[in-house]
């Protein structure tokens, strides 16, 4: 597998052992006083030994980050930051690390609440944009594409919501995809972070927003996972599958500037409130909103069928390819099986029709659609 350098969406840095540039990445953002932001997980094994070893100096380590980050892991990163008087951060891990790593370097300059920067309207030009400090992005895991989006996801622990934080600088300023980062990666997560970049290339590519340059994107972001994602699972040593599966997470974070729909909208309460995992909660609505959408996407799904390749170039037939692959993965069918409470599916109904994601929905949705979609997917329902 070649090492490759590409400028789109950002620059990005490909292919095995770039994690031993991060020293030259740094020199080309002028980052003297690095920061590592990871999560605990991350910090157990040796990958921060790899980062650190190729800096000219040991950087210090901030990873007080959930599994769904809060404000708080952002805001006290940002004290760690000014404290030690960092220029710059380096984000490492899955998409709550590299998130809290990008919050961190947007608001360490900051006189707002990380709450005015919500991804509403233009909230975003709210920042002093000149205090915003450069990010270099290390993904270990192939899902949430944290590396190439300009926001990031983050929990209002006062109400269990979770907020998206924008802002076109925060888009990172060099991404290293380095495979070999990814090799101890489980069979489970590779599965549930495989899934999220299901999730959001098919999103995207459903979104009714016209963006002819994302729509190309998700597509083949989605045929890269149906050619990758159980190869990547069965061998966690296979190279080329783990190269192809970080390269199609890039692509869906960069595809879903189309929009997403209510497989997030309907994921991100259930994580807010069970601290689920974001790429398994999305593989378990998956179905069930491809169904409730279907009026809508129905020639474009049977034109993904046709490029995939599917025996049964139709919706049916792609809704048969989620399904089994979702059991080879070991995913479960149902929302009950994830967090087995159904009591608090009209409050998540509420805070899934407010979820910025809904607005990129092919169809418009009510509450009351929001609750019958839990519902369905609690009971196992597809109609």
């Amino acid at each position: 597998m070649d090492n490759m350098n590409w400028n789109y969406p950002t620059p990005i840095w490909f292919g095995l052992n770039r994690v031993n540039e991060i020293q030259k990445a740094c020199e080309n953002l002028n980052i003297n006083n690095p920061l590592i932001v990871t999560d605990p997980g991350i910090l157990k094994t040796n990958i921060i030994s790899k980062v650190n070893n190729s800096l000219a100096k040991e950087a210090s380590i901030y990873s007080d980050v959930q599994g769904n980050p809060t404000g708080s892991n952002v805001m006290h990163g940002v004290e760690v930051f000014n404290n030690g008087k960092h220029d710059g951060v380096i984000a490492v891990g899955g998409g709550s690390g590299m998130d809290v790593g990008k919050g961190i370097a947007f608001m360490a300059g900051q006189t707002r609440s990380i709450w005015d920067f919500e991804d509403i309207g233009d909230y975003w030009m709210r920042a002093n944009s000149d205090k915003i400090y450069p990010v270099i992005a290390i993904p270990t895991t192939a899902g949430t594409g944290s590396e190439t989006g300009r926001a990031g996801v983050f929990t209002k622990e006062d109400t269990h919501e979770k907020k998206i934080i924008f802002h076109p600088k925060m888009l990172p300023a060099i991404v290293i995809l380095d495979p070999d980062l990814t090799i101890d990666l489980p069979p489970s997560l590779t599965a549930f972070t495989g899934m999220d970049v299901l999730a959001h290339c098919l999103e995207a590519y459903s979104s009714p927003f016209f963006h002819p340059l994302s729509q190309g994107i998700a597509l083949e972001g989605i045929a890269i996972v149906k050619k990758y994602l159980v190869r990547a699972y069965k061998d966690g040593n296979d190279i080329e599958a783990r190269g192809n599966m970080l390269v199609g997470s890039s692509m869906g974070s960069t595809a879903f500037q189309k929009g997403l729909g209510a497989i997030h909208s309907l994921s991100h309460p259930v994580g807010a409130i069970y601290n689920s995992h974001h790429g398994l909660t999305n593989a378990v609505f998956m179905p069930y909103v491809l169904e409730r959408n279907r009026e809508a996407i129905e020639e474009k799904i049977n034109a993904v069928a046709r490029y995939l390749d599917l025996e049964n170039s139709t919706f049916e037939g792609f809704m048969k390819w989620i399904l089994d692959l979702r059991k080879e993965l070991k995913i479960p069918h149902t929302l009950k099986e994830l967090i087995n409470d159904n009591s608090r599916l009209e409050e998540m109904s509420k805070m899934a029709l407010n979820d910025p994601s809904t607005g990129g929905n092919p169809i418009s949705l009510t509450q009351n659609d929001f609750f019958d979609l839990y519902k369905n997917s609690y009971d196992g329902k597809l109609l």
